[in-house]
């Protein structure tokens, strides 16, 4: 399934910022980075929970905000994209 993580850390203090990284690199580890706080993830149920546990014993849930959008298996036409950053196939070939 489709699902669009979004989020916005406070990084007004040393460890907001750490957990801004961290919140990133678990996003960038499951998902492709569309915008500065926004990725999209096609994931199986089972990873999605486990990503969603992972993000959430890192946030501050007084001080930072996150979001999950289920856009689901037929996600295809619930994505446009208009503008720069070139669009890019999540079903696709990765190259590493």
């Amino acid at each position: 399934m489709m699902v669009i993580i979004s989020y916005d850390v406070s990084t007004q203090t040393a460890d907001g910022r750490r957990r801004l990284r961290k919140v990133a690199k678990v996003c960038q580890n499951y998902g492709q980075r569309v915008q500065n706080s926004i990725f999209e993830a096609n994931l199986d149920y089972g990873t999605f929970l486990k990503v969603k546990e992972q993000l959430t014993q890192i946030v501050d849930e007084e001080k930072d905000s996150l979001r999950f959008y289920y856009l689901g298996n037929n996600w295809h036409g619930k994505i446009e994209h208009i503008g720069a950053k070139p669009s890019y196939d999540p079903e696709g070939v990765i190259i590493l």
